[in-house]
């Protein structure tokens, strides 16, 4: 495997120029000291109580996730490239979904396979034709991102749906800024605190036309013994919305109240954090006690908006994500500023039989895989296992693409002994509203924290650390 891009380090000796500062600092911080601040950081972390469920785990059902009190730092330089990327990649993403369910022009265009769409368990028939305001479709991405060279950022995979972990970015910064004020006070570091304030304008300026001047939002989470609960009580209380299970939600003549001491008010944005399987009972699974029966005919009428949309998970699905370039060339004439990773489709004959002789070196990854499960690394995976997956592909070669290990760029992290690389990955979030698309300078970025490992899932044992860019 290549030897991986260090962000902080010039082969030869030099810094690069953004971890100048934090290098002279290290010098200059006992390893005690940081070792002290690194326990408080995580006694903090569980004093807020920011823990997950890993599901499936026996052992114990809330963790907490690693934190890194090392920050990454990037350049305004390299994240106007970053940011530039990004809109362009998100704009193609909503111009793709309202074609997908509306003209079809890129399945006409034989760009994507007309199959990869309709049966595709994701797809959903319910939005064909249907209007969702403003026309757009994603409000919230997270575009997992990696770097294994100081030009190029590579976007790893597309989260359109609901897409999580921005908690964790507002807290490791409010964290870093309470134990390390000596450390921010010799950087300028772009303030990612906006975020709360963003994400509820794009919201509300993505109301429908029936809605009330001042809109009302509120955030439906399934409760909690969701993994993510955290995280939805986190972010209602930031934005000053409330939190609601589908039990406290009725539509009535095709509009959505919510139950309050007072009485029904009506809602008029919703930002789910529920599957679309569990939405409405009406629509789709009847057996689910989630959601709310009567919101998709409340939807289908124009009176409520589903952020993100009903039918967004389509551009999640790693096949549809191998096409991405040519999406983008297609609805925007420009090329993709984000390089995607090299992808075989394991649909292909030619890419299948590639794939089953060249498995020991690959990374092989279901199309609706999320969390780092369900997939092969090839160079640290036992010939048991190899073979096992070999069998997989070759009875539904349709489920699954593979790629090259990537040698992820890596990062100074502090470990039990001492600072050492570890790989890293960043989940920028892009917030887009009825006018504008907005990025808060950052995101959430992902450690693998054991040695030499690629996998940054929480689930798999990674952690998390706080995102710097600097405000030049």
């Amino acid at each position: 495997m290549a030897v991986a891009f260090d962000e902080m380090n010039i082969p030869g000796g030099d810094l690069r120029p953004a971890y100048q500062e934090l290098a002279r600092w290290l010098k200059e911080t006992p390893p005690e000291a940081l070792e002290y601040r690194r326990q408080e950081a995580e006694l903090l972390f569980r004093r807020i109580g920011i823990t997950f469920a890993v599901y499936g785990d026996s052992e114990s059902t809330e963790r907490l996730i690693p934190f890194d009190v090392i920050p990454r730092i990037m350049s305004a330089k390299e994240w106007a490239v970053l940011e530039k990327g990004l809109k362009q990649r998100v704009r193609a993403l909503n111009m793709f979904l309202r074609d997908i369910y509306h003209g079809r022009d890129i399945l006409r265009a034989e760009i994507v396979p007309d199959d990869l769409i309709f049966q595709n368990p994701v797809f959903r028939p319910e939005m064909n034709g249907q209007q969702v305001p403003h026309d757009v479709y994603v409000h919230i991405a997270g575009i997992d991102i990696v770097r294994v060279d100081a030009e190029d950022f590579i976007v790893l995979e597309d989260n359109a749906r609901t897409p999580s972990g921005v908690s964790y970015m507002l807290e490791n910064r409010e964290i870093m800024m309470r134990l390390f004020p000596d450390l921010f006070a010799r950087h300028k570091v772009a303030p990612v605190e906006r975020y709360p304030d963003e994400l509820l304008a794009a919201l509300r300026s993505v109301a429908p036309q029936s809605a009330s001047s001042e809109p009302t939002v509120a955030l439906l989470t399934p409760g909690v013994y969701n993994s993510a609960y955290y995280e939805h009580s986190f972010l209602a209380d930031k934005l000053g919305i409330e939190l609601v299970e589908g039990r406290d939600l009725v539509v009535k003549n095709n509009e959505v109240f919510m139950r309050t001491t007072e009485g029904l008010k009506r809602v008029d944005v919703i930002y789910r954090r529920v599957d679309d399987d569990f939405l409405d009972p009406l629509t789709f699974r009847p057996d689910s006690v989630l959601g709310v029966p009567g919101l998709m005919s409340a939807y289908a009428a124009g009176n409520i908006t589903l952020a993100n949309a009903v039918g967004t998970g389509i551009a999640d699905d790693k096949a549809i994500y191998s096409y991405m370039p040519d999406i983008v060339r297609f609805y925007l004439g420009e090329e993709p500023i984000l390089k995607n990773v090299p992808t075989w489709r394991c649909r292909e004959p030619k890419d299948l039989a590639y794939v089953l002789d060249n498995l020991s070196e690959l990374v092989v990854k279901e199309v609706h895989g999320s969390g780092g499960y369900g997939m092969l690394i090839g160079p640290a995976a036992t010939k048991a296992t190899i073979e096992a997956f070999r069998d997989k592909l070759k009875r539904e070669p349709e489920g699954f693409i593979a790629q090259p290990t990537l040698a992820l760029s890596t990062c100074p992290t502090c470990t039990a002994s001492g600072l050492a690389p570890r790989h890293v990955d960043l989940r920028p979030f892009v917030l887009t509203g009825s006018k504008s698309t907005t990025i808060v300078p950052g995101g959430l970025t992902r450690v693998a924290l054991k040695e030499g490992s690629l996998v940054v899932n929480s689930s798999q044992g990674g952690g998390t650390k706080d995102t710097w860019i600097l405000d030049e």
